[in-house]
């Protein structure tokens, strides 16, 4: 990998080329998920490159010797909902790390990411996180991701993505100078109105065949019950429909 002042930026031409074919916008969602786990991989791979590790006794069939072993505490943290394509990608290569979801959206016509799921664990159990993000535009949403594994007590952040704008590795370096990144490529241009040219486009669309209504900060009414698309909790939501249900289970009684 080469990298930018800011970032571990991988020239390898497999990865080049797979990046090129993710990107192009006639890719069906199937193909464009298994370019996304792929890359991941290999930029994964040269991000775990500075794991801690161990000697330990190992005993192959013909004698005894020492080997290797990951001592660092692992957790893999996708950012949802785009981030969700590249977990598979990450457990190739660590098995047996912890996966934690942090679910985040921006308002419509707003640069603030607004936080809408957190299952963290209530105290930091993991020496290093890694974030998982295909596409940095802004950085505003990569800055509130890593500001709450700060919070939550994690002393190592490793963010692994696909493409980056050199303004939102600028604006995460400036938050969080500590923070490691490795990416897939930099140098695609931000407009004012926060799009990445050329980008991947949404990549959470591009995976899943559609928008995501959970980013819509409007409140839905679905089969007579109400979801809050904000940043409310899982259990106020589960609260909340419990008491449509039963606000519904009274009118019909009447």
């Amino acid at each position: 990998a080469h990298g930018s002042p800011m970032a571990a930026v991988s020239g390898h031409p497999v990865l080049q080329h797979k990046l090129a074919l993710m990107r192009n916008v006639d890719q069906p969602p199937r193909e464009f998920r298994r370019l996304l786990r792929e890359i991941t991989y290999y930029v994964g791979y040269e991000a775990t490159t500075n794991l801690t590790v161990e000697q330990i006794d190992v005993q192959s069939p013909l004698g005894a010797g020492k080997g290797g072993h990951l001592s660092d505490k692992i957790a893999i943290v996708p950012v949802m909902r785009a981030g969700l394509g590249m977990v598979d990608g990450m457990l190739e290569l660590l098995p047996n790390a912890a996966v934690h979801h942090i679910g985040m959206y921006r308002m419509q016509g707003s640069d603030i990411p607004v936080q809408y799921y957190n299952r963290l664990p209530r105290d930091a159990v993991a020496d290093v996180s890694f974030v998982l993000d295909p596409l940095i535009a802004s950085g505003r949403t990569l800055c509130a991701t890593v500001g709450t594994l700060k919070k939550w007590g994690c002393p190592k952040i490793v963010v692994v993505s696909c493409v980056a704008t050199e303004q939102g590795l600028k604006n995460l370096f400036d938050e969080f100078p500590d923070t490691i990144v490795h990416v897939a490529a930099t140098g695609d241009t931000l407009t004012p109105e926060g799009k990445v040219i050329p980008g991947l486009g949404d990549a959470g669309d591009r995976q899943f065949n559609g928008p995501d209504e959970e980013e819509d900060s409007a409140v839905i009414v679905s089969n007579g019950r109400k979801r809050s698309m904000s940043s409310q909790s899982e259990d106020e939501a589960i609260a909340a429909a419990e008491d449509g249900d039963a606000d519904g289970d009274a009118k019909k009684r009447r």
